[in-house]
């Protein structure tokens, strides 16, 4: 069976008033394969398979293991709860890709990959839903983009993921998609970054906000009704997540400006701006391969944009050695930096025991230096990704809350430009340039200003290489890979069968 065209709704359904949140709504019911340009099917073809590989590497870790003990395996009969385990598996060790705006994948396709199961549905229904949920949770996370949520803390992303993912693959009516919204954003997750950063709470970012998107389904799906504009209205989602709320991200560019062209994927665990520190690190390790490369190393510093520190100023506060919490690991630039040139490559078995109380590692993290470059912050902010395109969009209302980030001079200068138009040349600039000195003088130095798989040229025409290589770390079998190189065109039995390959074993 394909993908439904949306029907009216429930019987006798009231018309809704006009609304940003009901123009989207009726947007992505209605959107088709068809619809698509042919650069973000690949995107999303990709991306699929990018998120399978972060979903099959939670399943291997001991923290995915206990949540499939708390909420059952990640393929069953149920599919809301399925959603909601596929959610939490992907999430939590910085595998997920990321765009403008927010951590898509995590909702976006875990949701549609279980309903197509549950539905019966086809490839190019699958492809359709997680193209029409990304720009869904895009377009509501970039509107309170400039707030006080950032990435995985927005757990709103995943709960207008997980609407809109559904919805989708079910066929529902426009209707229902504004209320099943309206409800779901009346009471949205609101994250407290210390429990965040905290024992194991991280493992359910994305799995509580994707129970709580099922929930408003079956709602509004009974007939329950909810405010049409509860996200763009003076008093409601916007007006509490967002410190210069952009109502008009909401709906402006329909079908112009497609956000999952901004796509960044993930070829390695790490948070906001270790991957072009460890980028860096394993190009100094590729130059001089040998064993005692890391003998000797008097300091490490990495020159970064202002995002960067600022997230490791957070994480310092958590700890730093072998009882860090195993969500913050991901997080911390110098412990990532230094398995690197230790081991030259980072995986997640560098991120739980015995890897983590190998006391080597935490001697060479603790040489570690981050510094400002202020040029750094400057290219960050003049990105798309993760929230230049916002603060052009807002202009000068933008500053002040820029300036508490970024300094008030790089606040003035970021919001010069015009907003994009297309997001066809995207990019997400969180550069880095490391400098390693030896105690006997040598120095080596590497810079990378756009991770590898993050959005730009590059990835632009390597993306499948980079996550099929992706998929293939995380020990997904090419028989699987080789189904989703053909995700538009499979039958409803391929993709079963192309979901089920890539989890088990």
């Amino acid at each position: 069976m394909t993908g439904r065209r949306p029907g009216p709704g429930p019987a006798g359904e009231t018309p809704l008033p006009p609304s940003r949140t009901a123009e989207l709504a009726g947007w992505a019911a209605g959107l088709r394969l068809e619809d698509l340009p042919t650069r973000v099917v690949g995107l999303a073809r990709s991306q699929v398979l990018s998120q399978l590989a972060a979903i099959r590497t939670g399943l291997g870790h001991p923290l995915g293991r206990r949540l499939v003990s708390a909420f059952g395996e990640p393929l069953q009969s149920d599919p809301a709860r399925s959603a909601a385990v596929l959610a939490g598996l992907g999430s939590w060790l910085n595998l997920d890709d990321t765009a403008y705006a927010g951590h898509l994948s995590n909702s976006t396709v875990a949701t549609p990959l279980a309903y197509v199961r549950s539905e019966g549905l086809d490839g190019a229904a699958c492809l359709t839903a997680v193209v029409a949920a990304n720009e869904c949770a895009a377009r509501v996370t970039a509107a309170a983009t400039l707030g006080p949520f950032r990435g995985q803390t927005a757990a709103h992303t995943s709960l207008i993921g997980g609407v809109t993912g559904r919805l989708h693959c079910t066929g529902a009516g426009a209707g229902t998609w504004t209320h099943a919204i309206g409800l779901a954003m009346t009471m949205p997750p609101w994250t407290l970054l210390y429990g965040f950063l905290s024992g194991d709470a991280r493992v359910l970012t994305a799995l509580t906000p994707v129970r709580a998107a099922m929930d408003a389904c079956d709602a509004a799906e009974a007939g329950l009704t909810a405010a049409a504009d509860v996200v763009e209205h003076p008093d409601g989602f916007l007006s509490r997540f967002a410190v210069v709320p952009l109502p008009r991200a909401v709906d402006e560019g329909l079908g112009r400006r497609w956000h999952t062209d901004t796509l960044s994927f993930k070829v390695r665990p790490g948070g906001p701006g270790v991957d072009t520190a460890v980028d860096c690190a394993l190009e100094l390790r590729r130059r001089s391969p040998g064993a005692g490369f890391a003998d000797g190393i008097e300091e490490i510093v990495v020159e970064t944009s202002r995002y960067t520190t600022y997230v490791a100023h957070l994480t310092d506060r958590h700890g730093n050695g072998p009882d860090t919490p195993p969500s913050i690991l991901p997080l911390s630039v110098p412990y990532a930096v230094a398995v690197a040139l230790l081991t030259g490559d980072l995986s997640v078995a560098d991120f739980t025991a015995p890897a983590t109380h190998e006391a080597r590692r935490w001697e060479l993290s603790s040489r570690v230096r981050l510094v400002e470059d202020p040029g750094m912050t400057d290219d960050l902010l003049a990105s798309a990704a993760p929230f230049g395109a916002a603060v052009r969009q807002a202009g000068r209302p933008a500053v002040d809350w820029l300036a508490a980030f970024a300094g008030r001079e790089a606040a003035e200068r970021a919001v010069l430009g015009a907003p994009e138009d297309t997001f066809e040349q995207a990019t997400k600039h969180t550069g880095s340039r490391l400098t390693v000195r030896w105690a006997d003088g040598r120095t080596a130095t590497a810079r990378r200003d756009i991770p590898i798989g993050a959005a730009g040229e590059e990835t632009r025409a390597l993306h499948w290489e980079l996550v099929r290589e992706k998929f293939r770390r995380a020990g997904g079998p090419d028989e699987a890979a080789d189904l989703c190189a053909h995700l538009e065109e499979l039958s409803p039995a391929e993709l079963a069968k192309l979901t089920a390959t890539a989890l088990g074993g």
